[in-house]
């Protein structure tokens, strides 16, 4: 079966018998779908989640393999917490976890909420599980990056009038900017470990009723509704990045008109995500905010 032309999805999964994924964010939504999937085929699957609580009902869910462990990214000290307590080889990292489009608030370390979680938290994570990880690192992005600008001067919305959809799509875009810079890293240290990026289409989850107002939370319920494809279909780009062979920096999402839904397939990214130096600097910039360096060597810069 020709994976890239086919109407793949997660009946397709190959056996996962033996490796180890973490997935963030995977007590609800395209996390707990993606969990649940691996974890059918043989994975031992790790949650990694800000609510153990929810996250130990999402693991009593999954047939197989699943445990749950701390983690909110929106807390540095977690993350750094949940890195130091890892002593095994990880296959797959998951940056699945996110936030779209609340009210604005801060993380604890002062980060815009959505900049926060959905970049520096998953930079940072990335950055020291990567001693671990053996085969690739996965993050999850969105179509919206196409709407979305990299203020290096405010990425925290200081200064900023704060536009909580400019506020995701920034952090969207970063996501696919970390991807490219990673995989030159990775390139550049010599490792084997891939980095790739997927988006889920326009997908029905809780992500869009966190609006923090009631008739816009209404109206995505019903955009949910009427448009959008299930959770079950916005995780298959997911785990097709997750388990197929792919070239590094590959993006994969849906392959229907617009890449709102259907099957997954390597999608292109708009321009402003191919700008290598855009991503050097956002990097640095990264590094700076969080306190986490590249942790397989130096690179070029």
């Amino acid at each position: 079966m020709d994976c890239m032309t086919s109407k793949w999805t997660a009946a397709d999964l190959p056996d996962q018998t033996g490796r180890t994924i973490v997935v963030t964010g995977a007590n609800s939504g395209l996390g707990l779908v993606a969990a649940r999937e691996l974890a059918r085929v043989g994975a031992r699957v790790v949650l990694a989640v800000r609510n153990t609580q929810k996250g130990d009902e999402a693991a009593r869910s999954i047939t197989g393999n699943a445990e749950v462990r701390k983690l909110d990214l929106s807390d540095l000290s977690s993350v750094r917490a949940f890195a130091e307590s890892w002593t095994e080889p990880i296959d797959v990292l998951i940056n699945n976890a996110g936030v779209m489009v609340p009210p604005f608030a801060r993380t604890a370390d002062g980060f815009e909420l959505q900049m926060g979680t959905n970049h520096f938290g998953h930079f940072a994570l990335t950055n020291l599980l990567l001693p671990h990880i053996t085969d690739r690192v996965v993050t999850m992005s969105s179509f919206v990056h196409k709407r979305g600008h990299i203020d290096l001067d405010d990425l925290n919305w200081n200064t900023r009038k704060y536009d909580r959809m400019g506020a995701y799509a920034q952090s969207k875009l970063a996501n696919l900017l970390f991807t490219s810079e990673l995989q030159r890293r990775l390139t550049g240290a010599k490792s084997s470990v891939i980095a790739v990026a997927s988006h889920p289409g326009y997908s029905a989850t809780n992500l869009q009723s966190h609006y923090g107002n009631p008739i816009a939370d209404a109206f995505m319920s019903v955009g949910n509704l009427l448009f959008a494809q299930s959770a079950d279909a916005g995780t298959r780009p997911a785990l097709f990045a997750a388990t197929e062979p792919l070239a590094g920096n590959s993006y994969v999402g849906p392959n229907g008109i617009g890449e709102l839904r259907g099957h997954p397939k390597v999608v292109d990214r708009s321009d402003k995500a191919k700008d290598a130096d855009m991503a050097r600097k956002l990097w640095d910039a990264s590094e700076e905010a969080t306190g986490v360096h590249f942790s397989l060597g130096a690179t070029t810069k």
